[in-house]
């Protein structure tokens, strides 16, 4: 299990995005497979956060002690985010437009 944290890679820009840079929850080959299932960053880095979610669910997210409570929200935080950027995934261009230039036809291959 490898664990790196190089923000010109896509694992570390994964990394950055679920905040899994100090005392990593996955490892770079985990990542990777988020990466390869999803295609990109930000879907990858959603699909790690529902699966850090899903670990955490296990544990209570609040805690009453008498009259003292208090809530930790990491599971909605994650779902949360991961929303984010899977809204943002989909919003996105998913092409770059270009223009053809009609300028450099010469009329004889036109026609042909």
């Amino acid at each position: 299990m490898t664990i790196s944290y190089d923000l010109a890679t896509d694992i570390g820009k994964i990394r950055l995005i679920i905040q899994d840079t100090a005392g990593a929850k996955f490892s770079d080959e985990e990542l990777q497979i988020f990466l390869d299932l999803e295609g990109s960053v930000n879907l990858a880095s959603a699909a790690a956060l529902e699966s850090w979610a899903a670990y955490l669910s296990e544990y209570a997210d609040s805690e009453h002690i008498g009259d003292y409570s208090y809530s930790k929200k990491l599971v909605s935080n994650k779902l949360d985010l991961a929303t984010r950027l899977r809204e943002n995934d989909a919003n996105a261009p998913s092409l770059d437009w270009a223009e053809m230039n009609f300028t450099d036809i010469d009329e004889d291959e036109a026609i042909e």
